[in-house]
C-alpha cells in the first residue's frame, strides 16, 4: 500500500559543488572527512501532533482545488472534508494508537546504532522492495559539458544511428576514439583522486551554517553493488570493495577487469592506464559478449533468478561477477555516437544544443536498449568514442548529490589535449613505472540465459519507446536575476514556476514532491518539501485569474516564503512524510485493530502520490543536464540546475501521457519557459508600480 509514496527516489537538495583541485583540498585546515560523525546529531522521531497539524494544512489545496472544481462529494464542502480529516487525527490520537506508534519508533530509535529511518527501514522500503527494472524507473543520470579541449566539430557530431534503433546497438565506429580514450582515462584518473581524498579522509567536511553534515554517503558508493534478490535486494557493503584494485570495464557487452591501483594503493599512471584501455577497446571490437548487462536492467526478480542460475552454469560467471561486484566503478566505453531518436524534433523552448539530448538518451541506458551497461552499480561513467562522457548510477546507496559532486570534480579540470602527452608526475600517481593488468571476464551462456537476455532486451524496448526525456536550457534569467532583482530564494521561485507550468498544462495543480536532505543528522538521507501548498495554490490562482501583477508579486513572495520555511523544517528533523512512513510501518493489525482512518482516506494516498517529481541540485557548470525517471504513467519527473545566468532543467515523462501526443516533456518544458516568463514580466511589472510616487 505504500510503493505510490515511495516511487519518487529521493535526491538530495544540494550544497554548493566543490570545483577545488585536490592539491587545494589538500592544504586546507579543514578536520578529517568522517572526524565530525560521532558529535552529528541523531534524527529525530517528531511529535505526533506537530507531524498531524503540518500534515493536515498540507491537504488543504488538494481540498480547495476539488471544491472549485466541483469535485467534492455531493453537498460536501472544503469546510466539511477538512473537518472530517480533523476528526479523523483527533480520534488517532484520543485512541492511543498514536501514541503507541510513535512510541515503537522510539525504540527503534533507541535500537539502531545512526538513526531510525535509515537502519531499520530505508532502504528496503525506499528501493529493495521495488521490483520493477532500474532501466530509467530508478537510477539516476547526468550529462558532462564536452571537454574544451576538444574541437568543437568533434563533439558536435550528429551521430552514427539515431536512439532507440538496432542500429544503435550494433554500430561499430570507432573514429576519433582517441579523444573518448583520452576523455575516459582522464575521468578515472579524476574519480579515483576523488576517492583518495575520501579514503585519506582529507576531503573537507560539508558544512552549512547550521554546522557540519553527515559525510557517511562518501563512504558508501565506490565499490557498492546492488544485488538482486527476492524478496527484495541487498547492497553489498562498501567495506567488501575496500581493497579492490581494479575497475569493471565494458566494450560491446564484454567485461573486463583493469587495474587502476597498485599494492601500495597509488594510481597507475594515466597514460600507462590509457594504453590498456586501447588494448581493451581492440580486444571488445572482435566480437559482441554475452549481453548479462541487458539482464541487469531487467525486472528484479526475474534478474535475481536469472543471476542464480548464471552461476550455477560455469565458474567463468561467478568470477565475472564477482569482479564486477566489487569493482571501484564501472567504466562503459561505447562502440559509437548515439544520435537523436528518428523522431525527435527541435525543441521549441530554451537553447540547448542538440548534442546535449543526444547524450541524454545515451546516459539513462534507454539509447540502446540496455546494451554495455551494469545498472546494479552505484556509479558507472559513461564515454563515446569523440569524448562526450556521461554518469549513471543505483540510486539506493547514496543521494545523486554526492556521486554528482565527484563527477564535477572528475571534469573540473580539462583533460591534456589529445597528441600530448599525459604528464608523469600527477598528484596521487605512483612514482614507479608499472604496467596496469587487464583481462577479460567470459561469460558463459545456455538457451535459457541467451532466452532472458531476449525477453529482457524486449523489455527494455518498451521502457525506452514509452520514455520522453529532454532538456531545456532557458538563458533569459537566471538565479542571480531570482535573487537580486526579484528577490526570491531561487529553489523556491523554481518550484513555483513549476507549479504553474503543471496547471497550466495538466489543467490542476498536484501532490509535489521535492527532495530535502537531512545529512545535518547522523546518516540523514532525505525528507520530502510539498511544493504544493496553499500559497502555491493561491499563487496559480492569480495567474488563472489574470490579477494585476502586484497581487500576483505579493502571493509569490508569500508562496516562496513558505517553501523556504518548509524546506527549512524538512532539513532539520522536522518534515512529516518521513515520519508518516514509520508510523504505518509500526502499524500492526493483530495489536492496533483497523487501519487507523487517517490513513486509510484516499486522500492521504493522493497527497503522497507524487505525479509531479522534483529535485534541484547546485548551478551545474559543468552538466549539461542531469536527470531522472518519473514513476507514474501521467506524471513528470524533473531535476534541474540554477546557474546564474543559465537554468538547466531535464525532466521525463511517458509518450502514454494522456495530456500530450507523445510530446508531454516538450509541451511541459515549452509551457514552462512561457511561464518563466511570465512570471518576469508580474515582478517587473510590480516593481515598476512600486516606484511610482503615491499621490
Amino acid at each position: 500500500m505504500f510503493a505510490p509514496a515511495l516511487r519518487t527516489l529521493a535526491r538530495g537538495r544540494a550544497a554548493p559543488i566543490r570545483t577545488m583541485t585536490a592539491s587545494a583540498l589538500r592544504a586546507t585546515s579543514a578536520p578529517r572527512t568522517f572526524s565530525a560523525q560521532d558529535s552529528l546529531p541523531r534524527l529525530p522521531v517528531p511529535k505526533i501532533e506537530d507531524t498531524l497539524n503540518k500534515y493536515l494544512r498540507s491537504i488543504e489545496p488538494i481540498l480547495r482545488q476539488k471544491a472549485e472544481f466541483g469535485e467534492l462529494p455531493a453537498g460536501a464542502t472544503f469546510e466539511s472534508e477538512l473537518a472530517q480529516r480533523r476528526k479523523w487525527a483527533e480520534e488517532f490520537v484520543s485512541s492511543g494508537v498514536a501514541a503507541r506508534l510513535n512510541q515503537r519508533l522510539a525504540d527503534v530509535d533507541a535500537t539502531t546504532e545512526n538513526n531510525w529511518l535509515d537502519d531499520r527501514f530505508w532502504l528496503v522500503k525506499a528501493y529493495h522492495e521495488w521490483r520493477v527494472p532500474l532501466l530509467v524507473n530508478s537510477n539516476w543520470w547526468l550529462m558532462f559539458q564536452p571537454d574544451p579541449t576538444i574541437p568543437e566539430e568533434i563533439t558536435t557530431y550528429a551521430g552514427d544511428a539515431p536512439a532507440y534503433t538496432q542500429e544503435a546497438v550494433s554500430q561499430q565506429n570507432w573514429a576519433n576514439k582517441e579523444y573518448g580514450l583520452r576523455r575516459a582515462t582522464w575521468m578515472v584518473y579524476r574519480l579515483l583522486l576523488y576517492r583518495a581524498m575520501i579514503v585519506n579522509q582529507t576531503l573537507p567536511i560539508d558544512v552549512s551554517r547550521a554546522g557540519p553534515f553527515c559525510m557517511h554517503q562518501y563512504d558508501n558508493f565506490f565499490g557498492v553493488t546492488r544485488i538482486p534478490a527476492r524478496p527484495h535486494d541487498w547492497n553489498t557493503p562498501a567495506s567488501r570493495s575496500r581493497h579492490s584494485r581494479h575497475i569493471t570495464v565494458i566494450v560491446r557487452d564484454n567485461y573486463y577487469e583493469l587495474e587502476v591501483l597498485n599494492e601500495s594503493g597509488e594510481i597507475h599512471a594515466p597514460a600507462a592506464i590509457e594504453a590498456k584501455l586501447a588494448e581493451i577497446v581492440e580486444d571488445g571490437a572482435k566480437a559482441d559478449g554475452p549481453a548479462i548487462s541487458v539482464l541487469s536492467s531487467d525486472e528484479r526478480d526475474i534478474w535475481a533468478l536469472e543471476r542464480e542460475h548464471l552461476l550455477t552454469i560455469a565458474p567463468e560467471n561467478k568470477a565475472c561477477l564477482d569482479s564486477a561486484e566489487k569493482s571501484l566503478f564501472v567504466l562503459s566505453l561505447d562502440s559509437s555516437v548515439l544520435g537523436l531518436p528518428s523522431n525527435s524534433t527541435p525543441s521549441r523552448a530554451g537553447v540547448a544544443p542538440a548534442w546535449s539530448e543526444a547524450i541524454s538518451v545515451n546516459a539513462s541506458g534507454a539509447g540502446r536498449w540496455a546494451h554495455n551497461r551494469f545498472f546494479d552499480k552505484a556509479i558507472s561513467i559513461i564515454v563515446e568514442p569523440n569524448g562526450r562522457a556521461a554518469m549513471m548510477g543505483e540510486h539506493s546507496p547514496v543521494d545523486a548529490l554526492i556521486p554528482s559532486i565527484a563527477g564535477d570534480f572528475a571534469v573540473s579540470v580539462p583533460m591534456p589535449p589529445v597528441g600530448t602527452e599525459i604528464p608523469q608526475q600527477l598528484e596521487g600517481v605512483s612514482p614507479l613505472e608499472a604496467s596496469p593488468k587487464w583481462k577479460k571476464l567470459p561469460i558463459v551462456t545456455d538457451a535459457r540465459t541467451d532466452a532472458a537476455i531476449e525477453a529482457a532486451e524486449n523489455r527494455a524496448k518498451q521502457i525506452a519507446a514509452d520514455t520522453d526525456f529532454r532538456i531545456l536550457w532557458f538563458d533569459e534569467y537566471g538565479a542571480d536575476w531570482i535573487k537580486k532583482v526579484a528577490k526570491q530564494a531561487p529553489d523556491a521561485y523554481l518550484q513555483m514556476a513549476l507549479q504553474l507550468a503543471h496547471a497550466r498544462v495538466t489543467g490542476r495543480q498536484i501532490a509535489t514532491y521535492e527532495t530535502a536532505s537531512t545529512r545535518a543528522f547522523k546518516h540523514g538521507r532525505t525528507d520530502v518539501i510539498r511544493s504544493f501548498s496553499n500559497e502555491a495554490y493561491d499563487f496559480v490562482k492569480a495567474f488563472r485569474e489574470k490579477r494585476p501583477a502586484a497581487e500576483i508579486y505579493e502571493r509569490l513572495t508569500a508562496a516562496t516564503k513558505a517553501h523556504s520555511a518548509q524546506t527549512r523544517d524538512s532539513a532539520f528533523g522536522k518534515g512529516i512524510d518521513r515520519h508518516l512512513l514509520g508510523l504505518r510501518l509500526a502499524y500492526n493489525a493483530e495489536d492496533d485493530g483497523a487501519v487507523p482512518q487517517i490513513f486509510a482516506d484516499p486522500l492521504f494516498t493522493e497527497s503522497q502520490s507524487w505525479v509531479l517529481s522534483t529535485s534541484g541540485l547546485s548551478a551545474g557548470n559543468n552538466f549539461a543536464g542531469t536527470g531522472f525517471g518519473c514513476g507514474f504513467p501521467d506524471g513528470f519527473g524533473v531535476n534541474y540546475l540554477a546557474g546564474g545566468r543559465l537554468l538547466k532543467f531535464g525532466m521525463e515523462s511517458k509518450r502514454k501521457n494522456r495530456y500530450s501526443n507523445g510530446q508531454s516533456t516538450e509541451l511541459f518544458l515549452s509551457t514552462l519557459a512561457e511561464s518563466l516568463r511570465d512570471m518576469r514580466k508580474a515582478v517587473e511589472e510590480a516593481q515598476v508600480g512600486e516606484a511610482k510616487p503615491k499621490l
